[in-house]
C-alpha cells in the first residue's frame, strides 16, 4: 500500500482578498508538520479531504486516484481556497 505525503497551499481568498486569520496567496501547510500554523476553522472544514488523500483514496467517480482537489473555507466574506495535494512516499 503507497505512503502519501499531503500538502496544502492557498491559492486563492474571494472578495477583498484578505484572510481574517492572515494567510495569504502562496501559503504552503504540509500536514502533519503544519498542522498548528493553519486556521483551526479552515483545518476542521479541510481535515476529511486530507485524510482520503493521505490513505489514497479518490474524488473521482471514476477513481483514477486524482493527486488534487480544491476546497473553500467556511468564512463566506472572505472564503480562502486551498488545493490539497498528494506526493506519493517510499517508506
Amino acid at each position: 500500500m503507497a505512503s502519501y505525503k499531503v500538502r496544502i497551499e492557498v491559492i486563492d481568498i474571494q472578495n477583498q482578498g484578505e484572510c481574517s486569520m492572515g494567510q495569504k496567496i502562496g501559503d504552503i501547510y504540509d500536514y502533519p508538520e503544519d498542522r498548528g500554523k493553519m486556521c483551526p476553522s479552515s483545518f476542521y472544514i479541510l481535515y476529511p479531504w486530507i485524510m482520503v488523500m493521505e490513505s489514497g483514496g479518490s474524488f473521482t467517480e471514476s477513481g483514477d486516484g486524482s493527486d488534487f482537489m480544491t476546497v473553500g473555507c467556511s468564512d463566506y466574506r472572505h472564503q480562502v481556497v486551498y488545493k490539497i495535494s498528494r506526493k506519493s512516499i517510499e517508506k
